[in-house]
């Protein structure tokens, strides 16, 4: 009933004429943005799924979101049904769960993250069902928990940030993470944080080891910070403020021994009301060292700010791109 109610809002998506004009405007289907974005979505379930299989699943780790269910359910139902002797499946029980806050994910956040991240959950509780028919359900790591929950997160936030990249979701609560971050400033992985610490609770309550929601919490930390880095970049750029009475010597550096450019912001001291030129300029972190040592030589009483810069975007850095 549920996957025939996906089928009819999907099919009322594509039908809707108000919806198709809207499509028109912010989505070119078939384009080459539109395959490379599919493309990222695929290969961020793959990775999510393989850490799923080779570090988590196999040492009851319940790393919240509703494959975490998924995997209180699967060692619940052990020996229960006789077609699925090791439990029933964690890829095809999280996609049975996953349908329904899909559907509100789509009312909320729209047609365009409804069909993508059905995709996205689609593709992950394949990866996960087929990658656990080939591998079963023995760790990469065996006996040692603590490194699988490290690799297990890396490679969670690896997936998600990969899928949350390319606009898209798995499902579940990172759904639900993403509906909250749509009407608050608060980061994605910081949100994933909250939410999935009550699934890792129901994990302490259905195994009864403490352990469990411990080494869980570990797991979803890494992932949060992975996540985190993916969407705002690791960057090894810098943004620099200098204030120096000997503006004008650093500006010849910057400009022709570094080949950077800069800008001059007005300012006025603090204590003594005194009018100052502030250099504000980007560098990369090779440049930072020879910088600073040019205005060591310039004026040893400069005053210097180096603020690590998540992205730059401009000339001379990353290319302004669409999209």
């Amino acid at each position: 009933m549920l996957q025939q109610n996906v089928v009819l809002t999907l099919c009322k998506i594509i039908v809707n004429p108000e919806t198709r004009m809207k499509k028109k405007k912010t989505y070119q289907k078939f384009s080459k943005h539109w395959f490379f974005n599919y493309l990222i979505v695929t290969l961020g379930a793959f990775i999510l799924a393989a850490g799923y299989v080779l570090f988590i699943t196999p040492h009851k780790i319940v790393p919240g979101g509703i494959y975490g269910v998924s995997i209180i359910i699967h060692y619940l139902t052990k020996g229960v049904f006789s077609w699925a002797p090791e439990g029933l499946p964690v890829g095809t029980m999280g996609l049975i769960l996953d349908i329904p806050i899909t559907l509100i994910g789509l009312k909320i956040l729209g047609p365009h993250f409804g069909i993508k991240n059905f995709f996205g959950l689609v593709m992950t509780s394949i990866f996960i069902d087929t990658l656990t028919l080939f591998w079963g359900y023995k760790p990469l790591v065996e006996n040692d928990v603590l490194l699988s929950s490290v690799f297990g997160g890396v490679l969670f936030g690896v997936g998600l940030g990969l899928i949350f990249k390319a606009k898209g979701a798995t499902g579940g609560t990172d759904t639900i993470a993403m509906i909250i971050a749509k009407n608050t400033r608060l980061p994605l992985g910081q949100l994933l944080i909250y939410v999935d610490s009550a699934v890792v609770l129901l994990g302490l309550v259905a195994f009864g080891d403490w352990r469990v929601p411990l080494y869980s919490w570990i797991v979803i930390f890494i992932t949060g910070k992975v996540i985190d880095g993916i969407l705002q970049g690791f960057s090894y750029d810098k943004t620099v403020f200098i204030i120096s009475d000997k503006y004008e010597e650093i500006r010849k550096k910057i400009l022709f021994d570094l080949d950077r450019g800069g800008t001059f912001l007005l300012a006025e001291g603090m204590y003594g009301g005194k009018k100052k030129k502030v250099i504000y300029t980007n560098i990369n972190r090779r440049e930072l060292g020879i910088l600073i040592g040019y205005i060591k030589e310039i004026d040893p009483d400069a005053f210097v700010t180096v603020i690590n810069a998540n992205e730059i975007i401009g000339h001379g850095f990353k290319p302004m791109k669409d999209g």
